[in-house]
């Protein structure tokens, strides 16, 4: 999930989400409210190249994942690729074994009482049926040292619906830029279904991560077709905002990190850390406040969202005339806090890593909400639910512990005040996972994640993260 991409990514950039429904294990976030930012992608191995690294040095023949419902009632599936390589281009086959419809196919229907029929002849027979496998073709061409074209096409058994995708990436000197289009995109809304849209592109221009300064992002996103549900799983009303049409966004933020404190014991000699963007312990802070303006043109536009009532009217909005076209502006921030314990160079629990970030996701929202419950105080009276809830920011937590040797536990998950609960506090997408830190590379780990929510499980293979 995309909570899994932790810090780096901060709350605001969307990123996609990883997800073992698709083969290629990504989905797009679906636009919510406009604000904030809706698209940026942080830079990651595709799927297939991933299976291609476990298989190469991990010894593992087939990589595992688990989904509550895909193409064929999904269940758990086990994966291996085969590639090809030179020195421009890269191509793999991706293929997909679904071995809980198998299991379960042969269980209802397999053993036949006939004379003539055995468990082998049973086994090959399911064996030869299609809609227990899945294929992914991709190609990725390395057209100039700075431009990687990536070409590829999935379908699932007798699923009919052929997925196709062309993702082009450039480098620029302080920018990456993105351009990908695919018929139908898969997207995930924030209560856990997906959607497929016939047709999308989206283009998108980020600044490389950095500690502290000034960036400015900038995408644009079309969809066109009527979303549907993913193989028909949804029963729940398509967001509006996957609806045909075109929406462009700019956000320009600031970001300041601080260092709290750092130690400055000396490391154990002789010893490298499982991974060397955690071998300081450190206590510091960093806070993001920025400003998006967002613009729409056709059936997605944000107009229809404040006349229904899903997006609040106050604040400082600008809506452009016309039916189907609207102009909306907001700001936002962001303040976290994180700390860790140990460097993560001993055999058992010498990491202990903590982060806690509050987002403030719409300013007018915010500040519309702080003047009415000032207005209230003011005149002696109860501040309204409504008014109270506006101002109280959203949270994410992370915990991490080192477990023994390159093995570490960690727990990633939102948190909420909802004044209309009687528990008051939601705990939201709680994610576990298990990491195994590669110690020969510097800073890389496999991850095996599991959403009690989604019930999803996947291991995916990461560089440089914290």
């Amino acid at each position: 999930m995309k909570k899994l991409r932790w810090v780096m990514d901060g709350g605001f950039w969307d990123v996609d989400v990883s997800t073992p429904v698709t083969l290629d294990g990504l989905a797009r976030p679906v636009p919510g409210d406009p604000l904030p930012l809706g698209l940026s992608r942080g830079p990651r191995l595709s799927r297939p190249k991933q299976i291609d690294f476990f298989q190469r040095f991990m010894s593992m023949p087939f990589v595992p994942s688990f989904s509550q419902y895909g193409v064929g009632d999904a269940g758990l599936c086990l994966q291996r690729v085969f590639s090809l390589s030179r020195e421009t281009w890269f191509m793999t086959l991706l293929g997909q074994f679904n071995v809980q419809k198998f299991v379960t196919s042969l269980k209802m229907n397999g053993f036949r009482q006939e004379s003539d029929s055995s468990w082998l002849q049973s086994i090959r027979r399911h064996l030869s049926d299609q809609s227990f496998y899945g294929l992914n073709f991709c190609s990725e061409l390395l057209l100039t040292p700075d431009d990687i074209m990536t070409l590829s096409l999935e379908t699932h058994g007798d699923q009919k619906t052929l997925r196709k995708k062309a993702v082009l990436h450039h480098k620029f000197p302080r920018h990456n830029f993105t351009v990908e289009a695919a018929s139908p995109e898969l997207f995930v809304d924030q209560h856990g279904n997906y959607w497929d849209a016939p047709f999308a592109v989206a283009m998108d221009l980020a600044p490389i991560a950095s500690d502290s300064g000034t960036s400015c992002r900038f995408c644009i996103n079309h969809t066109a077709g009527t979303p549907k549900p993913y193989e028909g799983h949804s029963t729940s009303k398509a967001p509006a905002t996957l609806l045909s049409g075109l929406c462009a966004k700019c956000a320009i933020s600031f970001k300041k990190n601080v260092d709290i404190w750092r130690s400055e014991a000396p490391k154990m000699k002789m010893v490298q850390p499982y991974d060397i963007f955690l071998s300081s312990p450190n206590i510091s802070a960093s806070g993001i406040l920025g400003a998006v303006i967002t613009a729409s043109i056709g059936d997605n536009s944000i107009r229809a969202q404040v006349e229904d009532g899903s997006l609040s009217s106050k604040g400082f909005s600008l809506q452009a005339r016309g039916a189907n076209s609207a102009i909306l502006a907001d700001l936002f921030a962001s303040v976290s806090l994180s700390a860790q314990h140990g460097n993560f160079q001993n055999l058992f629990l010498d990491l202990t890593r903590f982060y806690a970030r509050i987002d403030i996701p719409s300013g007018s929202k915010f500040l519309s909400g702080a003047t009415r419950v000032a207005t209230d105080l003011y005149n002696s009276q109860v501040p309204s639910m409504q008014a109270v809830q506006e101002i109280c920011p959203t949270a994410s937590l992370s915990f991490q512990q080192q477990i023994a040797g390159p093995f570490s536990f960690r727990i990633d998950s939102g948190v909420t005040l909802d004044l209309k609960k009687d528990s008051y506090l939601s705990v939201n997408d709680p994610i576990f996972a298990v990491e195994y830190a590669l110690h020969v590379l510097g800073s890389a780990k496999a991850v095996a994640w599991y959403s009690p929510k989604q019930r999803e499980f996947m291991i995916e293979l990461r560089f440089f993260e914290t």
